[in-house]
């Protein structure tokens, strides 16, 4: 990528700190082949943590080995090879490398690719535009692998996903399939990170902070390193140590919302360095396009009332996905827009100043 150009340097106060190598002390680490308080394991890592490391999670290391291994031949290739499957507004899969988070470009280059092929996907995020799109998986000519590859682990981490949004489900006192409806006609997304070492890495990140709009990731990081999550306890930034054929789970804002607030999304963000280029494949499990995406009704009361209005997925994801292509004037959109208690406050103060 050359030299550290204006579009990757961090605000200062967004900076990662030079000496910023804390591990992060207590990330619950799950075995989920262990069955005994397992349903309690995940409540108090999603509560308390909003993030957690499975063990034993029946994905064969076989099938990740085979994309990693793909993975690393596709970025292997020219700049001029790899553009020749890039990204653009109409087309948003395939290849990408000037994509932007909080209006600042990352250091990174990635591969994205649904689940399911073809995706259904509003074509703005204008609500009241019906028209869908469809979104089609492009692939390169080499390596003629990599299809398959990608294939073959999706169906293997939709099994996860499916387990542990049932542990969730339980986890919350709902039946253990109460999510299942939701993912019927999933929006699923893989995304292949790539990040080359850079030379300022002190001023820019290869994500910057952020929040996961879907509803759960699972996130396999190599063992370099460099992901690291806002802790809720303190607010400091720790870095996730890479446990040898470990995922990493992280609950989305989609969750927040379902769970009225019971868990919580948490700012994360990725770490590079001078010396070693970084690899990661998050497994990005999502909703159908048309999913309403509100508290659930088991989950509010009079004591507890909802603290979201409905929002549609579909229009929520188009509208973040357009920040992914050019820097903003503003922040693009977030839960926090659908807050009610947020409403309600604003409405009280302007009482309160009228009075």
């Amino acid at each position: 990528m050359g030299a550290v150009d204006q579009a990757f340097i961090q605000a200062q106060e967004h900076r990662p700190a030079k000496s910023s190598s804390t591990y992060a002390e207590g990330i619950p680490l799950i075995d989920l082949s262990s069955p005994d308080g397992l349903v309690s394991e995940i409540g108090n890592a999603c509560k308390n943590w909003g993030f957690f490391q499975v063990v034993n999670h029946g994905v064969p290391l076989e099938k990740r080995q085979k994309l990693e291994d793909s993975s690393r031949k596709f970025f292997g290739l020219s700049s001029e090879e790899k553009r020749k499957i890039r990204r653009t507004e109409k087309q948003a899969l395939g290849y990408y490398d000037t994509e932007h988070t909080k209006n600042v470009r990352d250091w990174k280059e990635v591969f994205d690719f649904v689940a399911k092929d073809p995706h259904l996907i509003p074509a703005s995020p204008d609500p009241h535009d019906k028209e869908l799109l469809e979104w089609h998986n492009v692939w390169p000519q080499y390596p003629p692998e990599l299809k398959e590859a990608s294939e073959e682990y999706v169906k293997e981490l939709e099994k996860l996903a499916f387990k542990l949004m049932e542990l969730i489900a339980l986890s919350l006192g709902l039946p253990a399939n109460r999510f299942h409806s939701f993912f019927r006609d999933q929006t699923t997304r893989v995304r292949i990170n790539h990040y080359p070492p850079c030379p300022a890495p002190d001023l820019a990140l290869g994500v910057g902070r952020h929040k996961d709009g879907g509803a759960l990731t699972i996130l396999f990081q190599d063992n370099v390193g460099g992901l690291q999550v806002k802790r809720k306890s303190d607010g400091e930034w720790v870095t996730v140590k890479p446990t040898p054929d470990a995922y990493i789970v992280n609950v989305g804002d989609i969750i927040q919302v379902w769970s009225n607030e019971a868990y919580e999304s948490v700012e994360h963000r990725v770490m590079v360095n001078t010396e070693k280029e970084r690899y990661s494949i998050p497994y990005f499990f999502n909703p159908a396009h048309y999913t309403m995406v509100e508290p659930l009704e088991e989950l509010t009361n009079e004591q507890s009332p909802p603290k979201y209005k409905a929002y549609n997925w579909g229009k929520f994801l188009m509208n973040r996905s357009l920040s992914n292509f050019k820097k903003l004037n503003v922040e693009n959109i977030q839960i926090s827009h659908f807050r009610i208690s947020k409403l309600a406050d604003k409405l009280e103060g302007a009482l309160s100043i009228n009075n």
